[in-house]
Order: C-alpha cells, then structure tokens, then sequence
C-alpha cells in the first residue's frame, strides 16, 4: 500500500509546501533537487541496477539504458526540463501545455514500474517528486489557467506513478520484458539525477551546503 500511498503524498506535500511558501524558499527548492537528485541515482546504483543485470546479458541492460536516456531527452523536448526543476509557464498563457502534461504522465507512469519488486525506490521517487511538485504548482498557480485545469494538471500526475506500479503488479509481463523496462528506467532515473547534480553548482562555484545535501542523500540511500 505504501507504494502506491507515498508518490500521491509526494505531490500533496508539493503543493502545500508552494502554497505556503509562495515561491519564496528558491534556495530551499534548489537544496532538495540537489539531495533528491543524489538520493535518486544512489538508490538507482545500489538497488535497481544489480537487479537488472542478473536478469539481463550486459549488452542488453546498457543497449536498454541508453534508450532510456535517449527516451528522457525526448521527452525533455516537451517538457522543457520540467522532471529536473525547468517549469517554463507563461503568466500570459492560457492554452493547456498539452506537451507538458503528456511528457510528465509518461515520466511518472515509467517510474512506477521498478517500485513493483523494488520498494526502496519509492523513496527515491518520493523525494524526486516533492520538489517538482513545488516548481510545477508554483508555476501553474502563477499562470492564467483556471483553477479547474490546474487541479486536474496536479491530480492526474499525482496519479500516475502509482497507476504505473498498479501496471507493474497486475499485468502478465515475462521477467525479462519486466527487466527492460526497468532498466529503460533507469536510464530515465540516470538523466534526470545527473543533469540536477551537473546543474547544482551555479557557474561551477563551490558551493558547500549543495555538497552536504548531495552527500546526505548518498549517505541516507546507502543506509536503507
């Protein structure tokens, strides 16, 4: 149950959190994309990726990595970065982002999938999830959309990751199909968690409280 629970309160939490800080805490923000993007891909190294290899020949589980990332590249093209902290949201706007709303879906449904046989990877998506569930619903709450369209943005989104693990539980999928997918996934995880810690260090200034929140995540995933 707290599969499915944890992804849902991530993105309530999100929106609270940009509720009440009304987009006032940027330095915060910045510091937990930095520790989730850490958090992220050590759990990916030290729990998924293991697992994906025993089930699958080597060249297979890279070949199927790279499609992930070459997949998350794409779907970045719509998005505009927004699964790593890019929301770019007009005030003047007032057509649905289609593009956007259909790449993050992609993204969460993707997501749910490892969360099947890998329960401590649904802390790596909790913790991935609540700090873009502050940017996206700041910036729709600074758009001209109306209140019906940003609630159904948030909730179908919210919805997503555990319709995904719902998926990955219930339908019949061979081992190895299963295994694929999880390493597409990884590939995706990988992406996203390299780009937010490549993009930590503003103009490549040390920067020490990035370097204690990216180390506590690495510290932190290590231990569960």
């Amino acid at each position: 149950m707290i599969s499915y629970l944890l992804p849902i309160l991530a993105v309530v939490f999100g929106f609270l959190i940009a509720i009440a800080t009304k987009n006032t805490q940027k330095t915060a923000t910045k510091l937990l994309l930095s520790f989730s993007g850490a958090f992220l891909l050590a759990l990916t190294l030290f729990e998924l990726l293991p697992e994906v290899y025993q089930h699958l020949d080597a060249k297979t589980t890279g070949l199927f990595i790279m499609c992930g990332i070459l997949l998350q590249i794409i779907l970045e093209f719509f998005s505009k970065g927004a699964e790593h902290g890019h929301v770019h949201i007009h005030k003047e706007e007032t057509d649905f982002p289609w593009s956007l709303f259909v790449s993050l879906c992609l993204h969460s449904f993707l997501e749910g999938f490892p969360i099947h046989e890998h329960n401590d990877m649904v802390y790596g998506v909790l913790v991935h999830k609540i700090p873009i569930a502050v940017l996206i619903t700041t910036f729709l709450l600074q758009s001209s959309f109306s209140k019906t369209k940003i609630a159904s943005f948030l909730i179908v989104f919210m919805l997503m990751t555990p319709l995904g693990t719902l998926a990955s539980n219930n339908l019949t999928i061979d081992t190895a199909y299963l295994s694929m997918i999880n390493a597409l996934v990884i590939g995706i995880f990988l992406h996203i968690s390299t780009t937010i810690l490549f993009e930590s260090g503003e103009g490549h200034k040390f920067n020490l409280s990035k370097l204690v929140a990216i180390v506590l995540g690495i510290f932190i995933a290590y231990l569960i």
